[in-house]
């Protein structure tokens, strides 16, 4: 008697759920050309998606159930712009379940975010900037490249992973200008004050050439770690953190604060918003705005100037 063919197990919905966020992050890195840490930070943000969908399907998900997660993020005492960030993550992926088939409507893009506008970007003063450019010397292992990625971090505003990636031919010293790859390997042209250039050329002509010979195969890269590789994101973080704690500055302070007070400090300048929002990358110019809230001091001097009973 011929042995009868077991049925394959139809896929639960916890494999089946997996395999739908392998396909979405292949999709979102090979056909969208996302940068990788913003692919990175969709996987993570899905994968706390996942462990609270516990096996449930995705298709049979209501509106009140999304909106009980949007009260699961909060429980995870999570900070508002990373409940913000969930919330794009989740609207990506359903609208990438909606191109499959697998959803015909999608949910998610009726759950609303926090007005992260309203939570204004801490900076530092043009003073604490100064201090801060002081921290490295000669005392530090390479502490000219220490203080040129600082100087570059602000005069460019651009992002730990952008710098990490800055390549010798983005960087233009004599013109006074370097070549950023943003999100989506979007480029942006930046310019270069004089202390900045002077920074990088002192690195690049007493210390680069030095760490280079440590890893024969390195690339052009500007930044280089003591082992002559690209200096990592995190590492321009943790030498950041190392230099504010020596000069006493607020210990919160991070890569993302001196972009932060780049675009605070130009505004309060003078400078104009678009213009500003052209240096930063930003997509949206309401997203630029918000560095408009942050300098009080401008205003104050403002009112006191026009107002009749300042």
């Amino acid at each position: 008697m011929p042995a009868t063919r077991r049925k394959p197990k139809p896929p639960n919905a916890r494999s089946l759920a997996q395999s739908w966020l392998d396909a979405f992050v292949d999709y979102a890195a090979g056909e969208c050309h996302l940068a990788e840490n913003t692919v990175v930070a969709y996987r993570r943000d899905l994968r706390r998606f996942f462990e609270w969908l516990a096996g449930r399907s995705i298709a049979k998900l209501s509106i009140r159930d999304l909106a009980d997660y949007m009260g699961y993020l909060h429980e995870q005492k999570l900070a508002p712009a990373s409940v913000a960030r969930h919330i794009v993550s989740l609207k990506v992926f359903f609208r990438y379940l909606q191109l499959e088939g697998v959803l015909e409507d999608n949910l998610a893009e009726l759950l609303g975010s926090q007005k992260l506008w309203q939570r204004v970007p801490k900076v530092l003063s043009p003073q604490q900037v100064g201090r801060l450019f002081e921290a490295p010397h000669n005392g530090d292992p390479c502490w000219r490249r220490d203080r040129a990625m600082l100087e570059l971090l602000y005069a460019t505003g651009c992002r730990a992973s952008e710098l990490s990636n800055l390549r010798l031919q983005d960087v233009h010293l004599d013109e006074g200008f370097c070549m950023c790859h943003g999100k989506g390997d979007k480029e942006r042209l930046v310019p270069l004050g004089a202390r900045a250039a002077d920074a990088v050329r002192a690195y690049l002509a007493h210390e680069r050439g030095k760490l280079a010979v440590a890893n024969p195969t390195t690339t052009d890269w500007v930044l280089l770690s003591y082992r002559g590789r690209r200096l990592r994101r995190e590492r321009i973080w943790e030498l950041l953190k190392k230099y504010v704690r020596r000069v006493g500055v607020p210990p919160e302070v991070s890569p993302h604060t001196l972009r932060h007070s780049f675009a605070t400090h130009m505004l309060a300048g003078g400078a104009d918003m678009r213009q500003v929002q052209e240096m930063l990358g930003h997509a949206s110019i309401a997203t630029t705005q918000i560095y408009t809230h942050v300098d009080t001091s401008r205003l104050k001097a403002i009112h006191r100037k026009y107002h009749p009973r300042a």
